[in-house]
């Protein structure tokens, strides 16, 4: 049974964040959904990913290719189905399923905690989540390192 890790932003942006989890998923063995709701967004991370840094390569590809089953990271802004990914990861307030969360390793909801908005969308995907039987954790970046500051 797998659980949801909340990851507020305050002092990086996503572009920053993102490739850090991915590539510890990906040193777990995990092939990940990377799923957002903005088809741009989810373009812009695509190249982004592929140049975050000189001597990096994080393998992956958009959804719709012909190889998607066969990509490390598949990024997507339509409500795909993990399809047996042990991790998927929300942006910009995409929705995950409590499912989603007891049949992967880790769902790992990413929010802008600058965003009024976005704060209140993740503050509503733990309460469903959690109400509905979830494992999750919420993690805040606001002292300058990840710290872990609730658990259900």
């Amino acid at each position: 049974m797998g659980a949801a890790y909340f990851y507020h932003l305050t002092r990086r942006p996503l572009e920053e964040v993102l490739p850090q989890l991915l590539e510890r998923s990906l040193k777990q063995g995990w092939r990940v959904l990377v799923r957002g709701r903005n088809a741009r967004r989810i373009e812009a991370l695509d190249l982004h990913l592929w140049s975050y840094a000189e001597d990096s390569f994080l393998p992956h590809g958009l959804a719709g290719g012909a190889h998607d089953a066969a990509q490390p990271v598949l990024l997507t802004a339509d409500p795909l189905p993990a399809d047996g990914r042990p991790c998927v990861m929300s942006v910009e307030g995409a929705d995950v399923t409590a499912d989603e969360v007891v049949a992967a390793e880790r769902v790992c909801v990413i929010f802008d905690g600058n965003d009024p908005s976005a704060l209140d969308r993740a503050r509503t995907q733990w309460r469903t989540l959690t109400g509905a039987g979830a494992n999750a954790q919420y993690w805040s970046e606001e002292s300058g390192q990840w710290e872990k500051k609730a658990e259900s």
